[in-house]
């Protein structure tokens, strides 16, 4: 996409957020492929596509000598329900990797699919389900296929029975199948009756189970393993075990971790020594644990070593785990490291040496890195974000950093559109519930090449938040971000108090404080713009999905410092989202508001649909009818009550949508509605054919 218009004189002249621009919301969601979630095989790297024409369905890839080959079944999506969040849906394994297992959505069976590569290319063998059709109801995650015993380890998720919250289990299945026995059970996962109060008298066992990994000899499995009301971040254990010839485990033990360390993604330096990550330090750094060798019979008559920290660093290499197999680290075969590090919200790709503990930073223009993996001696792959064109799966070569994409290049848009990141910090003010800590984010401002507004008028901002909200938003371009700063928005990325890439303390300066710390932080950040002239503060507007979502409703009804707010997904009443969301997060506002339910009044106090009498701000409220993490009720609700308290507000509801949008359509559909809703309420009418949404009780 290119611009001709270079002389100033030339440009429009046109209100900020009428800006015309040839970012089209449907362009936007459809402008290409995005890909995600490498997985390496041999030296093939395979990937997954999420196609514009594909109503979101995710195709399973291979990419060889510069080609790329759809490997899952036509029609397929490729995508496991385990946690509900999903994660770990794809595993290669095999002697010249040509061996996956994939998850088809829409039953939650795992498939089996062989490629082989030879003179005539690639040739595809016919995926076979080889787990049993429960309904959906017992998903599967985090493979490790082991060709030699003909099994793969993995994780179970049991929603079988009613009566006891999903049971998440290690298990071994057979690659052949049918497994209908679902599996031989390895680590039983605990079953806690739903009620999940501690008189309830729940079976011995682990509430969560992640990461499992096998020795390069196969004599020895790792896995991490915590229990309700820890999230992954907060405490873990890290297990191991001998593993037999027929694929049992004996002498477990812990070697690391604990109720306030975590540790997260075990590998094996050698088949005796396992590397991880622990924050014991306050930071997400590497530590290793020598084990005794194994006898002849298989058990290790010797204690393991305490852990040894690698390279202890006050900066993070590593980020909270919401999914299974996420990588943010691998082995190369030279017994090196490559992995990410952030630097105050800046990552960076490097090499560690456990030998020596250096680390050599990588030259690389990546901003953002997902899913690491090793490819071959010199080489790495991972999904990249970057400031001047779309995230995409690429190839690292570890000597210079350059990068390489696997399924060519996405189209770069012209410069003159791009809006590059600002570091921006500021104080969280104490008049707005702040703790005078420094808080962060990137400012993307309006950039058009083609228009002007007005001398003398400043640009509305729009306050983005992402969710979780132990999460982080990358120094990044996206397209649905220049679809705001080419019209004429400023674009305040936040990140807040309980982000990652800071340490463990400014995470947990939000443990007890949802609803406070992080609504001071992006209160204080959008008043810091104001107040330095960059923004008009007269029409600041805050927007946000799920956690995110709950925040931007959270800043509108107890903060004066937003004109409007855009929710996606998220959360009005604290207290019923804690009676009824799913296991993975069933506990995870006791650390963040109070324990549930002995804090009932905390939960009351914060949430914004208790205290619509201090909402005084025009709303829409975006969410999909089958949402199982915050169910779709929370947004009627909260419609309802500021439609009745007479206050502009839309709710617009996306048919079959669970949490987030899939459905480019719909995607397209909610960025047009929050522009046409802005235009509304700040008085403009949006560039092009843009629909109108219906606002409720507008002057």
């Amino acid at each position: 996409m290119s611009s001709d218009a270079t002389d100033p004189t030339d440009r429009t002249t046109a209100t900020h957020g009428a800006w015309p621009s040839p970012f089209s919301a449907r362009d936007t969601v459809t402008a290409g492929t995005v890909r995600t979630t490498p997985v390496v095989g041999g030296r093939s790297v395979w990937w997954l596509e999420a196609r514009p024409t594909d109503a979101g369905r995710l195709t399973l890839v291979r990419g060889e000598a510069g080609e790329a080959v759809d490997v899952s079944a036509a029609g397929c999506n490729v995508r496991t329900a385990f946690h509900e969040y999903g994660g770990g849906a794809v595993a290669v394994g095999g002697p010249d990797g040509g061996l996956a297992l994939y998850v088809d959505f829409s039953d939650q069976r795992v498939h089996r699919v062989d490629v082989v590569s030879g003179e005539q290319g690639v040739e595809v063998g016919q995926p076979r389900p080889v787990t049993p059709d429960t309904g959906g109801q017992v998903r599967w995650s985090c493979f490790r296929v082991d060709a030699a015993r003909g099994v793969a380890f993995c994780l179970r998720e049991d929603q079988r029975d009613p009566s006891v919250e999903p049971v998440t289990s290690l298990v071994r299945i057979d690659l052949d199948g049918p497994n209908e026995d679902l599996g031989v059970v390895l680590v039983a996962g605990k079953r806690r009756p739903v009620d999940r109060g501690p008189e309830a008298g729940a079976e011995e066992g682990p509430d969560f189970v992640l990461d499992p990994t096998l020795s390069p000899d196969g004599r020895r499995i790792a896995w991490l393993q915590w229990d309700h009301p820890n999230m992954a971040w907060i405490g873990t254990w890290l297990w191991v075990a001998s593993v037999d010839e027929a694929g049992d485990l004996h002498d477990a033990r812990v070697v690391a971790g604990g109720v306030s360390e975590s540790v997260e993604q075990p590998r094996w330096l050698s088949d005796d020594r396992v590397v991880f990550l622990s924050d014991r330090s306050g930071w997400s750094n590497f530590s290793a644990v020598q084990l005794a060798p194994l006898d002849a019979a298989g058990t290790a008559p010797a204690a393991s070593s305490e852990p040894v920290v690698l390279a202890p660093e006050e900066r993070d290499f590593g980020q909270p785990r919401w999914t299974p197999d996420q990588s943010s680290y691998d082995l190369l075969p030279d017994g090196r490291i490559v992995t990410t590090r952030f630097t105050d919200g800046f990552c960076s790709v490097c090499l560690l040496d456990p030998a020596t503990g250096e680390v050599t930073e990588v030259p690389t223009d990546v901003t953002g890195v997902f899913d690491l993996r090793a490819v071959g001696e010199h080489h790495a792959t991972c999904r990249a974000t970057f400031t001047d064109r779309p995230s995409d799966v690429v190839t690292i070569d570890l000597r210079d950093g350059t990068t390489r994409s696997v399924s060519g290049q996405p189209e770069a848009p012209d410069p003159a559109w791009v809006s590059t990141p600002e570091a921006v910090s500021w104080t969280s003010l104490t008049e707005l519930g702040g703790d005078g800590a420094t808080a962060h984010g990137f400012l993307y401002p309006p950039t058009n090449p083609d228009a002007a507004a007005p001398d003398g008028e400043l640009p509305p901002l729009i306050v983005t938040l992402h969710g979780g909200p132990t999460a982080a938003a990358p120094a990044a371009y996206t397209r649905a971000r220049t679809f705001w700063t080419s019209r004429g928005f400023a674009v305040l990325d936040v990140n807040y108090a309980g982000s990652t890439g800071y340490g463990r303390a400014y995470r947990e300066r939000l443990d007890g404080q949802w609803g406070v710390a992080e609504v001071a932080d992006v209160a204080s950040g959008a008043r810091h713009l104001a107040d330095q002239g960059r923004v008009d503060p007269a029409k600041v507007a805050i927007t946000g999905g799920s956690a995110g979502g709950y925040t931007t409703l959270a800043a509108l009804t107890f903060t004066d410092a937003f004109a409007a707010g855009a929710s996606h997904f998220g959360i009005s009443d604290l207290a019923a989202l804690a009676r009824d969301t799913h296991k993975l997060e069933s506990r995870y506002l006791d650390g963040l508001v109070a324990p549930w339910p002995s804090g009932e009044d905390v939960y009351t106090a914060r949430s914004p649909i208790h205290h619509v009498d201090r909402l005084a701000t025009p709303l829409i409220l975006l969410q999909g009818t089958e949402d199982k993490v915050v169910p779709p009720d929370q947004a009627e609700l909260m419609f309802e009550a500021v439609r009745v308290k007479g206050l502009p507000v839309a709710l617009v509801m996306f048919d079959g949508e669970g949490h987030g949008f899939r459905d480019p359509a719909n995607q397209a559909r909610a960025l047009e509605s929050e522009l046409s809703f802005y235009g509304q309420v700040f008085g403009f009418t949006p560039a092009g054919d843009v629909p109108v949404v219906e606002v409720e009780n507008l002057p």
